[in-house]
């Protein structure tokens, strides 16, 4: 599509003044009028005119049409941007019509033939990057826009547009309805791409049980390159996903969001370890490179990093990462055979079952016996620990002490290890309630260049438990983004708008992981507590009942759903509840069911019994009994809990009145 003219040509008389310039262009038309030239007039007409409705009601001026784009001005940035959220909602409604905006702000002059300066080709720019469905904002725009609470946003990181000396930092408008642009659609439009996902690498030895071997090698790579500056590293469990999967490279890239897709193949046999690996581009489906390594089991450390390495190098020749001449993969051990155990115990914690974690703690307490200076299994031994004490495997009091032993350990021996930091800022947090020393640990950790998926969750419940709900969203959808598979990180960014009263949101998220996962029962009470929160009760209670139907436990899933009961009146349902988890607590006496009594007693009104509850989980602070009181006493929901003097009482013991 042409766009108008930015250069010096302008007749008659001439107005200078500093505006904010949309630019609106329809995708697809010039296809659409070889295909069907009727509906191509139809769409275009309809585009045409919703924005002359829509931007004179927000006190902008159509400068042009040309084609199938607009040009147009505001004298407030805010009216621009909220033009552009009303104009993609309207258009999201049948007939649909694909427009992309993009919006800065600048300098002009203006007159009877056009618009011209610099900013008016900048805003150019950025409509051209943008995808159907979204709106676009640069980093000027965004200032305006910040403090306004019906106006959410994104940054996208910085970018370099075509014709544009410097980079500049994009924002997407994430308000309900609109789409938010992936890091590789951005990458993809610009040419400076920068984000890869490591598949895992497949056993072709000859011992099967040499899976984690592989497993463990592409894990590796994987971990190391989220510590490199400027590229996006999908999370391990968005990528190990299409483990074992035929599925077209295309297909992943397009799931994951990313540009390049990195996978392998390792033959290990006796000392000896084969490599073959290919990083391809997943927009045509070609190899970037490949290369094989035939090399010593030994020289293992240094075949990952010469394959990260290649990969960095790779996207710097496009992309401008940063110049640092250390070795992206560090050597954490001399001992291979304790580094191979290491690898194994890795193995057994990504299956994630009790069993397994146990397995796990066997294996990293070998490595440790075969080399007590090796940091990496004392961090992993961390999260075991804080694994089964969450989970009430074996006592908190137990766990906990001894997660935070085996972090302090990995710190002292590698004081810049970033993930136990990371694995310190999660005890100090979910057990210790230790706030401070929580939110210095986490910035200990991005200072060492973490920017891990689980580092950006934490941070977001960190933030959610401060009480600052729009940050914590921000750093839910940076996790998102790197692990854009993952059911529960969704849902938890539906409760974090949930928290935010931004409750349209919030049910929308819920909807989108329902439709791709009818099964996932979080959602259903996620969305359920919602609706609680907006005072629909017999919607929640709908969704709360198939959550408890889920959990598929007579006794199990009841506190949320007796909440719901009493909130609706129907009190002797609420009470059949109440006695079926007291008769849990009879049957399970090691399980602790304070925070169930809790809620559901502050949803019968018995704040009492309610605070007594908190009460005693703030006494036991219990892994995930205490994260879920933290989350509790954020519910919009609980009105009259919160109004009471004894919920002030307990933050502050709490530490979270701050």
């Amino acid at each position: 599509m042409e766009k108008p003219a930015t250069d010096s040509g302008a007749s008659g008389s001439q107005i200078r003044k500093l505006v904010a310039i949309m630019f609106a262009d329809m995708t697809g038309y010039t296809a659409m009028m070889q295909e069907d030239e009727a509906k191509a007039k139809v769409l275009r007409n309809r585009q045409q005119q919703t924005l002359e409705n829509l931007i004179p009601a927000h006190n902008g001026i159509i400068v042009q049409f040309f084609g199938d784009g607009t040009l147009s001005i505001f004298d407030s940035a805010i009216d621009a941007v909220k033009c552009g959220i009303e104009i993609q909602k309207e258009l999201q409604n049948e007939p649909k019509v694909k427009l992309r905006i993009g919006i800065h702000s600048g300098d002009v002059v203006y007159d009877t033939q056009g618009l011209y300066g610099d900013c008016v080709n900048l805003a150019s720019r950025i409509e051209s990057i943008s995808v159907p469905g979204a709106v676009l904002i640069s980093d000027k725009v965004f200032d305006e826009v910040k403090n306004q609470n019906e106006i959410k946003t994104l940054s996208l990181g910085s970018v370099n547009l075509k014709n544009v000396k410097k980079p500049v930092e994009i924002h997407a408008i994430t308000n309900e309805g609109l789409v938010i642009p992936t890091a590789a659609q951005i990458g993809v439009k610009t040419g400076t791409d920068k984000s890869v996902a490591v598949l895992p690498f497949i056993n072709m030895s000859a011992d099967p049980e040499n899976e984690y071997f592989s497993d463990g090698i592409s894990e590796e790579i994987l971990n190391a390159l989220t510590h490199v500056d400027g590229i996006q590293v999908t999370a391990r469990t968005s990528s190990f996903s299409f483990k074992g999967k035929n599925e077209d490279i295309r297909q992943i890239g397009a799931k994951l969001g990313v540009a390049n897709v990195l996978e392998g193949t390792v033959r290990w046999a006796g000392k000896k370890v084969r490599i073959n690996v290919q990083l391809i581009n997943t927009a045509d489906g070609y190899h970037s490179w490949s290369e094989v390594y035939d090399r010593e089991l030994e020289d293992i450390f240094e075949v990952q990093d010469e394959i990260a390495t290649k990969i960095v190098s790779r996207l710097k020749e496009n992309f401008a990462v940063n110049e640092k001449k250390e070795n992206v993969v560090r050597q954490p051990t001399e001992n291979i055979e304790a580094y191979n155990l290491y690898l194994k115990g890795r193995y057994y914690w990504n299956k994630s079952t009790p069993e397994n974690i146990v397995n796990a703690i066997k294996t990293f307490e070998e490595a440790i016996s075969i080399d007590p200076t090796f940091a990496l299994p004392y961090c992993s031994l961390s999260y075991c620990y804080s694994f089964l004490g969450s989970s009430g495997i074996i006592p908190p009091a137990e766990a906990y002490p001894k997660a935070k032993d085996c972090t302090l350990k990995a710190i002292e021996l590698d004081p810049n290890h970033a993930e136990s930091h990371l694995s310190l800022a999660t005890i100090k947090f979910y057990h210790n309630w230790d706030f401070d020393g929580a939110e210095v640990s986490l910035n200990k950790a991005q200072d060492l260049g973490l920017n891990s998926s689980l580092f950006n969750q934490v941070h977001g419940w960190f933030l959610i438990a401060k009480g600052d709900f729009e940050k914590a969203i921000e750093k839910i959808q940076q996790a998102l983004i790197l692990d854009p598979l993952s059911l529960p990180l969704m849902s938890t960014l539906g409760d974090a708008y949930s928290f935010a009263g931004r409750f349209e949101e919030a049910l929308a998220q819920f909807d989108k992981i329902i439709e791709l996962e009818p099964n996932f029962r979080r959602a259903f009470e996620s969305r359920g507590m919602t609706y609680l929160a907006k005072g629909e009760n017999e919607k929640a209670i709908k969704d709360l009942e198939h959550y408890h139907k889920l959990v598929g436990h007579p006794l199990k899933g009841l506190s949320s759903l007796g909440h719901a009961y009493a909130a609706a009146g129907q009190m002797d349902k609420a009470l059949e509840c109440a006695e079926k988890i007291k008769l849990r607590q009879a049957k399970e006496p090691d399980v602790l069911l304070h925070m169930d009594f809790a809620f559901l007693y502050s949803g019968m009104k018995e704040l009492d019994l309610a605070f007594q509850y908190l009460n005693k989980t703030y006494e036991q602070r219990m892994g995930i009994a205490c994260l879920g009181m933290i989350f509790c006493i954020r519910y919009p929901m609980l009105k009259e809990l919160k109004s009471d003097p004894r919920f002030t009482q307990l933050i502050k013991k709490m530490g979270l009145d701050k």
